[in-house]
């Protein structure tokens, strides 16, 4: 719908990272503890203890700024964000303010009409993450769980690049990934591990004076990320189409009706009293230091595309099925390596396999059967000895239950191999052309495409067994001699 506005949107991705204990203290991070049981007097801020530096979280950081193609600061300085809110046990947050550890970098987003966009980065800095507020757990109060509070963040901050829901949607989309593919983070957003707020505000077009922005937050899925922007858009150009205020605010997100709703008013940057962490020396980041931070790093999904399509052929659709999940891609490149029949390889991956983990709600890296035993089945396809349909319908289903056996030791004991004599495959098809007249009619009139029907029959009734170019074979030699 046309519109005299013009969308302004930045977002800001805070990230946990995968790290043993938190930021700036030993406590543990591990996710799903009793509440207030993984704290200790420096993540509570006790008066007298002083934070340490975690080097594993430092790590993480510099290797989603590589992925990002971002300047990487050498002399990092920590600052106090100061504000009360319950969840904040310390009464402030340490973080980078004027160092942050990345400048600059981008991320190119696909969108659905296969359009590539650039979202340009601001900075990715680190800081510590806050507590949790429950309020569904007291009917007349709100509860805290501090066990969240300390653990490693880094925040990815985008210039106002991003114009629609759509666009966040790809660009949350390709961050989970990237973080996914670095392992420094799971990227669940329904645990809060990766958390979204999106600043948006509107303006006439042609403008070149910025909207008033609201910040939204409370998004725990990217779906959610994209109902929250476009709800509200129409929110704010319904308000000034009406002759009202936008009002500087931060507002967060009702998933049940899709609407946004206002929390508080949007506190300005000098509301924080910024100043230099005390407790806390300067982290040096050489370039020796990148260089084997780097050197450590996994391929990217961008690398393991070019090469899928560009040296192995795939397509772009099939290539971006593979690389959209890191462990999928990974064992993609196990199973072409024992037999690079890459286009087989990639359909069982996103056929039967893909079937089958969804079917027991299972994800990639639990998968059980090896990538040689998969190559197995493709090589056993290919030289002719079991069909595709029976390795599919029938091995594959057996080999998930008999996860040590070898694919050729259960043709044999199931009796899968195909049948490749003439006669006893010419009897099935004689049968089945039989009974078929008025097909067979059809045919001979110039129904080329039912050849099929009669193919697929041979195959039904040998049980899959036959061969299948030698059925194809003998049903065309059969309705050319009627």
């Amino acid at each position: 719908m046309e519109t005299q506005f013009e969308v302004v949107i930045g977002l800001e991705i805070h990230i946990q990272l995968q790290t043993k204990s938190k930021a700036f203290s030993s406590d543990s991070i591990e996710y799903g503890a009793l509440p207030n049981t993984q704290v200790s007097p420096i993540s509570l801020g006790h008066p007298g203890t002083l934070p340490m530096h975690n080097r594993a979280a430092i790590d993480n950081a510099i290797k989603m700024g590589l992925a990002l193609n971002c300047d990487i600061r050498e002399v990092n300085r920590y600052s106090r964000k100061n504000y009360f809110y319950a969840d904040l046990p310390k009464g402030y947050q340490i973080t980078q303010f004027d160092t942050p550890l990345c400048d600059n970098g981008a991320v190119q987003i696909k969108l659905g009409d296969g359009t590539i966009k650039e979202i340009r980065l601001t900075r990715i800095h680190m800081e510590e993450d806050t507590g949790k507020s429950m309020h569904d757990q007291d009917l007349y109060d709100t509860l805290v769980d501090y066990n969240r509070a300390g653990t490693a963040l880094i925040e990815v901050v985008t210039e106002p690049d991003v114009k629609s829901g759509e666009e966040a949607y790809a660009f949350v989309t390709e961050i989970r990934r990237l973080v996914r593919y670095l392992d420094i983070c799971d990227g669940n957003m329904e645990e809060g591990s990766l958390r979204c707020d999106a600043n948006i505000s509107i303006m006439p077009k042609g403008s070149k004076v910025f909207g008033t922005k609201v910040e939204v937050k409370n998004m725990n899925s990217i779906s959610n990320v994209k109902r929250a922007i476009d709800f509200e858009i129409a929110r704010q150009t319904e308000v000034l189409t009406g002759g009202g205020i936008i009002q500087g605010e931060t507002r967060g997100f009702n998933g049940l009706n899709g609407s946004t709703f206002s929390l508080r008013k949007k506190e300005a940057i000098n509301d924080y009293r910024y100043f230099p962490e005390p407790d806390l020396p300067p982290t040096i980041v050489t370039k020796e230091y990148i260089a084997q931070v780097k050197s450590g790093m996994p391929e990217l999904p961008a690398t393991l595309f070019n090469r899928f399509t560009n040296e192995y052929g795939l397509s772009d659709y099939d290539a971006s099925v593979l690389v959209d999940d890191k462990h999928s891609a990974l064992y993609f490149e196990k199973v072409v390596g024992i037999s690079p029949k890459y286009k087989q390889a990639c359909n069982w991956i996103s056929g039967p396999i893909r079937g089958y983990l969804n079917e027991n709600a299972l994800s990639m890296d639990e998968f059980t059967l090896t990538p040689g035993q998969i190559a197995e089945i493709i090589e056993l396809i290919e030289s002719n000895k079991i069909s595709h349909t029976a390795a599919t319908q029938q091995l594959f289903p057996a080999l998930t239950k008999q996860t040590d056996a070898s694919p050729m030791s259960l043709v044999e004991s199931l009796g899968l191999a195909n049948i490749t004599d003439t006669s006893f495959i010419d009897e099935i098809v004689q049968k089945v052309l039989s009974e078929f007249p008025e097909k067979v009619a059809e045919y001979k009139a110039g129904k080329v495409g039912l050849m099929g029907l009669f193919v697929g029959e041979v195959m039904k009734r040998s049980q899959g067994k036959a061969d299948p170019k030698t059925a194809n074979s003998l049903v065309k030699q059969a309705l050319e001699n009627i």
